[in-house]
């Protein structure tokens, strides 16, 4: 046990995601990490706290404190911030009642609407709600988020989008918009705030283009959530991830991120045809990010070591279990990965040995020879088992040549992509060196 919980640290990505993701998103990850045993349980609290006391959240980071030291004391620095705290909301209170009394008559709000009234020029004619109103819901909807009333933020940034005028307000608003709907766990609606705010990257003019790599790495941690929870989850984040920018900004800025590309990848029949890009990727930044999962891939794919990609799985499955947007993938990953596995083994070998497949295994001859069954039509490959003999026959494999004209036009665009950006680092290397 002990030496999983010290693999399970060697994996853990908890660190190395958190600079790219909103304070309060982090949460959850340390529950996990709390619950799953990965690291003591008094140092994921201490960072917890560390992390919750720049926050409003004053309470929990008491509660923490108290538990962590065994007492019912906090200290002075504490319960002064929780004063102010208190004091910036009521101050807000009486600041943001006006336009918070309308946006909550959800009557009014709605007759507005249908109207194509609800907007600040009406406002102001008809209520004498003023610009300063409309920032003041603003810093209300950022103060109630970090409270930790999630759904309270998101309702009051739906009501300011509407009625905003200024650009970088907008997009800061779009930003707690996807937060609060991760969040809440409205998966949906999180997809559809992530589709604008892509968008909105893209089109903001005079953004350096830094900041424009920052924001997309930014948009692909948060959309890490939807992996595992959005029923599409996985093809969401495969088509972000594989996008052209998004891609530069995976090889320039967080490599890490291919960890979850290639589980979405191998999790989704559908997209096999881009298991050879994204093996071609991995073999690029091995020297900057590697794992288990990604070294499974090459050993599979590039190398063609059945034996090495076999014993990789287990390593794979500690690392699935070990990562909070990995841990519910870890079946439909190992599920898929052995039948990778056997396929590509069966398109090498016209015989399979049953007896040597069974000791590979681990299993009975018999239990061999039914789990090989499932396998075969699981692949819908061609093949039979000859029991005299022991050996499992292969035939030839008919290309699906429909799919492969397909496979092959999607993956053109992306393939010259990637030799472009190998030629590029070539190239750097060569410049430093000289």
């Amino acid at each position: 046990m002990l030496n999983e919980s010290s693999d399970a640290q060697k994996y853990d990505l908890t660190h190395t995601l958190a600079p790219y993701m909103d304070r309060h998103m982090l949460m959850p990850l340390f529950d996990f990490l709390k619950d799953k045993g990965i690291h003591p349980a008094d140092e994921v609290d201490r960072a917890k706290l560390q992390v919750l006391f720049r926050t409003n959240m004053v309470d929990s980071a008491m509660d923490i404190y108290m538990a962590l030291h065994n007492t019912k004391e906090v200290p002075l620095n504490m319960t002064n911030r929780r004063e102010e705290v208190v004091e910036a909301m009521q101050q807000l209170n009486t600041e943001v009642k006006p336009i918070l009394d309308l946006v909550q008559d959800a009557e009014l709000v709605a007759q507005l609407q249908k109207e194509k009234s609800f907007n600040s020029a009406f406002l102001f004619e008809k209520y004498k709600i003023t610009a300063q109103h409309i920032r003041t819901l603003h810093r209300y909807a950022k103060f109630m988020y970090d409270c930790g009333d999630y759904a309270a933020a998101s309702f009051l940034l739906t009501s300011f989008k509407a009625l905003n005028a200024n650009p970088d307000d907008a997009f800061s608003a779009l930003w707690g918009k996807l937060a609060s709907e991760i969040l809440t766990g409205n998966w949906d609606q999180a997809l559809d705030e992530i589709n604008t705010l892509k968008e909105a990257i893209e089109s903001r003019g005079g953004t350096p283009a830094s900041m424009q790599m920052q924001q997309r790495s930014w948009l692909m941690h948060w959309s890490l959530f939807l992996l595992g929870n959005h029923p599409n989850g996985r093809n969401i984040v495969a088509d972000l991830f594989f996008s052209d920018r998004y891609m530069n900004a995976i090889q320039t800025a967080c490599p890490h991120l291919l960890r979850y590309l290639a589980v979405a990848v191998v999790t989704t029949p559908r997209r096999r045809g881009a298991i050879k890009d994204l093996v071609r990727i991995i073999a690029i930044e091995r020297s900057h990010y590697s794992d288990p999962v990604l070294l499974f891939l090459e050993d599979l794919y590039k190398n063609a070591d059945f034996e090495t990609a076999q014993q990789r799985l287990q390593e794979c499955a500690l690392v699935l279990d070990g990562d909070f947007f990995l841990s519910n993938s870890e079946q439909d990953f190992m599920k898929s990965a052995r039948l990778y596995l056997f396929e590509n083994y069966c398109r090498i070998h016209e015989r399979i040995d049953l007896s040597m497949l069974a000791k590979k295994l681990n299993m009975e001859q018999i239990a061999a020879e039914k789990w090989i069954v499932k396998m075969v039509s699981d692949a819908q490959l061609k093949a039979k088992i000859d029991s005299q003999s022991g050996h499992v026959i292969l035939g030839v494999q008919p290309p699906d040549v429909y799919q492969q004209v397909i496979e092959k036009t999607k993956g053109l665009s992306f393939r010259s992509y990637v030799l472009a950006q190998n030629i590029e680092k070539r190239g750097s290397a060569q410049v430093q060196t000289q």
